[in-house]
């Protein structure tokens, strides 16, 4: 059908594509084709994938194509190929997590943000890779090995949604589907060049994510630009009766895609450039912000403050809560179970020791320390109380501004290793990310700049609660501007370099892919 070859469709954005196949110019199967090609050719140095279902994927793309001929499908990314982070269920289909413990789960029902994305018509290619849990900022932490960023595969993709990323930048999928609980969305969009959303807590319907920590995680989309991230945001948000904390609310996202910021108000926290950030990023965030005021934008600094108890904070009570959300996994009623054991307790013992990795088990202790009777005081409802008061500084900036702008993260995608040695300064590396899910707020990453070595640096919008359409028509704004200069990772390198060696941390090294 199609005259456009792989990589002229791979080139295309998901809302694009989704235009071609709903014009008759190629068909799903065509496009999903494409994508499962790439695929084919990278997983190997990549590993973005944890499954990756040729079959299945060919299947619903047949299934979509008739939909769009008759009529029955026409949303703008019916017949799209999309990937879904592995900590959503989808009914029959392995949800891991990235962990042992859950490495034969199948679940029997669907998460609902998963269900509105399939039923606009989106084919799932396959689940991608994650830290475990979602506890890591590098998808290192993955026990079917590490996800490598496409820019470099000696570095890494940024976590816990580096699989996602990763995917999206490599053109293995056309969008993803991304969890964010202190940064997870963003910072691996950041890393890999892609653009991410991190919605509002209540925006988008949590039912059918494994936990992590309940207050903070939220569902969020990974495309290759703000157009592609708001039309999926459109489609997956909303009330849910599954999930008590989702909320009614205006959806209309893709009206935000205006260019112009003519008379918006934006601030920039002092806090952020004062110390820790690497040169090239506080450069091209800088920049990004005067290219802004170029187009029309009021921008000024100003103080932010709570910034140095944002990580503390969220580490308190992000641990304290996958405590209790993890207590579930102990090897009765789903998940993997030791083999051997002499009564019920060692059976716990020794399945949750044999099946939660190492990062797991460090957040598990933490959680049950906080939580104990003898320090819950002076830890966990001090970390509350902080968590209110960065609330409040968010509310007071946002009386005044419009958008705050700032950095994803103070340096571009690091080396493969340097993390897994020195959990500080893994923890640390969020530092412009956390406070956004304490308070609650919607957050957007899209590429800003490059650094010296040519990787990827990404900017942070983010707006006052339900205000999505802000940071959109920002970022939208900022980015018809500097598109011009946006790059691609070189996939010929990756195809070219042979296998590499993805288990850094002694994970599995099957990854379920056929």
């Amino acid at each position: 059908m199609t005259t456009l070859t792989n990589d002229e469709i791979l080139s295309l954005s998901a809302v694009e594509l989704g235009k071609k196949i709903k014009a008759g110019e190629l068909s799903s199967v065509e496009a999903v084709t494409a994508y499962l090609d790439r695929a084919d050719a990278i997983e190997k140095d990549v590993n973005a994938y944890i499954t990756l279902d040729r079959e299945e994927a060919l299947k619903k793309a047949e299934e979509a194509d008739a939909k769009i001929a008759s009529g029955e499908l026409t949303g703008p990314l019916a017949g799209v190929p999309v990937a879904i982070k592995a900590n959503m269920c989808i009914e029959g289909h392995l949800a891991s997590c990235a962990s042992h413990i859950l490495d034969n789960f199948y679940p029997t029902y669907t998460s609902t943000a998963v269900e509105k994305l399939l039923a606009a018509g989106a084919v799932n290619l396959g689940s991608t890779n994650m830290d475990e849990f979602a506890m890591g900022s590098t998808t290192e932490t993955s026990y079917f090995g590490a996800t490598h960023n496409p820019w470099d595969t000696g570095r890494v993709p940024g976590g816990s949604s580096g699989g996602s990323a990763a995917a999206v930048a490599a053109d293995e999928c056309a969008a993803a589907l991304g969890s964010d609980t202190g940064g997870s969305i963003r910072q691996p969009a950041s890393f890999c060049g892609v653009t991410g959303i991190k919605p509002t807590y209540g925006r988008v319907s949590r039912y059918g994510l494994i936990a992590y920590g309940s207050s903070l995680d939220q569902i969020g989309p990974l495309g290759k630009d703000v157009t592609d991230c708001a039309t999926i945001l459109e489609i997956i948000s909303g009330k849910d009766p599954k999930d008590s904390t989702s909320v009614e609310g205006e959806n209309d996202f893709t009206s935000a895609l205006i260019n112009d910021v003519k008379g918006m108000k934006i601030g920039v926290p002092r806090d952020y450039f004062l110390e820790g950030i690497d040169d090239d990023v506080k450069k091209a965030v800088l920049g990004a912000a005067d290219r802004l005021r170029s187009l029309g934008a009021e921008v000024e600094e100003f103080d932010l403050g709570m910034v140095e108890y944002a990580i503390p904070a969220y580490y308190i009570i992000a641990c304290a809560e996958a405590s209790s959300n993890l207590e579930r996994f102990d090897g009765v009623k789903y998940g993997y179970r030791t083999k051997t054991y002499d009564d019920l307790h060692e059976m716990y013992k020794k399945t949750r020791s044999e099946g939660f990795g190492a990062e797991v088990k460090r957040r598990i202790m933490l959680g049950s320390f906080v939580l104990s009777s003898g320090y819950y005081d002076a830890y966990y409802v001090k970390a509350l109380r902080v968590k209110a008061l960065i609330k409040e500084a968010f509310d007071k900036a946002f009386a005044k501004y419009d958008v705050i702008l700032g950095p994803v993260a103070p340096t571009t995608a690091l080396k493969c290793g340097e993390s897994l040695s020195d959990p500080i300064k893994m923890y640390l590396g969020d530092i412009y990310t956390v406070a956004v899910n304490l308070a609650g707020l919607p957050g957007i990453s899209l590429p800003c700049g490059y650094d010296k070595d040519g990787l990827p640096i990404g900017l942070q919008l983010l707006g006052q609660t339900f205000d999505e359409k802000k940071i959109i028509r920002a970022a939208y704004t900022f980015e018809q501007a500097f598109k011009a200069e946006v790059r691609k990772p070189d996939i010929s390198k990756i195809i070219a370099s042979g296998n590499i060696n993805k288990s850094l941390n002694g994970a599995a090294s099957a990854t379920g892919v056929n």
